[in-house]
């Protein structure tokens, strides 16, 4: 039987007069090779007081990398993430927020939050084994960390749609790994987004693995951002060691979702130079030989050479801009060392918003028990 045969084949239902096939004024297909601006003519044009606020972020946010991975060796954090090469993405998706608007990290983007203004100590409170968030995300805007992956996605949609139809002046950047785009959530929230035309904004740091999944075995796409042309979005390439780079696409994403324009899927290719955590062995599959081919493309390296060659850093400003981040490591592990006050009736509470005989009987039975030890 053939499509013209099938029952109805003949039928095309006439659209209403609102429709209308998607177009957009910005292309859908993404770069053919990932954006960049640093090492390339572009460069001159680009602005030499954010380039330097990019550089000090950088360097401040390479220490909290080597502060914290420190912190977890001396027992103080039970787990962390590093972003150690991928610190430019981080830095650029915090600058280029305005205050009213919202970033939803994902359990590895501590930095990107302490890039927006958020305490250190209070960043890293989930990792350091607290069920508490950690901070208000209220008073920050900032999401709470997500552990499981891409869940954050659909939650910075509906957040970004609700604000759109209040008629809130508010755009969401949600970040997310390579891995994360084979979760559902991705697909998920890219479609309701595209289809609400909700002013949000995907940032998918490719660093390659997915723990130690490569990403050729995780899609057969061309890229990442490719994926965006199915749901009617536009998609961009970057190169996300380009501090500057990543700043400019995600600056134009934000600006074009503020004026209504609808969300964009932004694809940063990095690297992780780090193990996936403190408990993985990264040595089971990857090369030394491939980390040391990226640590060439460092952040911090292409921003010096291009400041340095423009005349804009010397010595004394790197050093500076050393001092600064040194001074916040001194900060951040002489607050983390101090030993924190634990109160275990705390597991009863916020549970539910009123307790249940169950846990009633449960905290009874676990007061009677540490009333029972301090009278030994």
């Amino acid at each position: 039987m053939t499509v013209q045969e099938l029952p109805g084949a003949s039928y095309r239902p006439t659209p209403p007069p609102a429709w209308r096939p998607r177009t957009e004024a910005a292309p859908l297909l993404p770069d053919a090779e990932p954006y960049r601006v640093l090492g390339t003519p572009a460069a001159k044009g680009a602005d030499p007081e954010l380039m330097l606020r990019l550089h000090a972020e950088l360097i401040r946010g390479r220490r909290y990398n080597h502060q914290a991975t420190a912190l977890t060796k001396q027992g103080r954090l039970a787990v962390y993430p590093s972003t150690v090469g991928q610190e430019a993405c981080e830095v650029a998706a915090a600058l280029v927020l305005k205050e009213q608007d919202w970033l939803f990290p994902s359990y590895r983007d501590t930095l990107a939050a302490v890039a927006r203004g958020l305490d250190p100590v209070e960043a890293l409170t989930l990792l350091r084994g607290d069920w508490h968030t950690g901070y208000d995300p209220r008073e920050h805007r900032i999401a709470p960390l997500s552990t499981p992956l891409a869940t954050q996605l659909p939650h910075a949609v509906g957040l970004a749609h609700a604000a759109r139809l209040k008629g809130d002046d508010v755009v969401a950047l949600a970040l997310v790994g390579d891995g994360g785009t084979s979760e559902g959530d991705f697909h998920e929230a890219l479609n309701f987004a595209a289809v609400w035309g909700a002013p949000v904004v995907f940032l998918v740091q490719n660093n390659g693995f997915a723990i130690s999944v490569p990403l050729a075995k995780q899609t057969a796409a061309p890229t990442l951002a490719h994926k965006a042309v199915g749901y009617g979005m536009p998609g961009r390439l970057v190169d996300g060691n380009d501090a500057v780079a990543v700043h400019e696409v995600l600056a134009e994403a934000v600006e074009r979702a503020r004026a209504g324009g609808g969300p964009t899927l932004v694809e940063a290719i990095t690297y992780r130079m780090d193990a996936h955590t403190n408990a993985d062995d990264a040595t089971r599959y990857r090369e030394d030989s491939e980390v040391e081919a990226w640590r060439e493309h460092d952040p911090i390296v292409l921003m010096e050479r291009e400041l340095t060659a423009r005349g804009l850093l010397d010595d004394a400003g790197k050093q500076a801009a050393v001092d600064t981040a040194e001074a916040m490591a001194a900060r951040l592990r002489e607050r983390m060392n101090a030993d924190q006050v634990l109160d275990p009736m705390d597991l009863f509470t916020h549970v539910y918003a009123e307790q249940t005989g169950q846990l009633r009987e449960q905290a009874q039975l676990l007061r009677a028990e540490l009333d029972a030890e301090d009278e030994r």
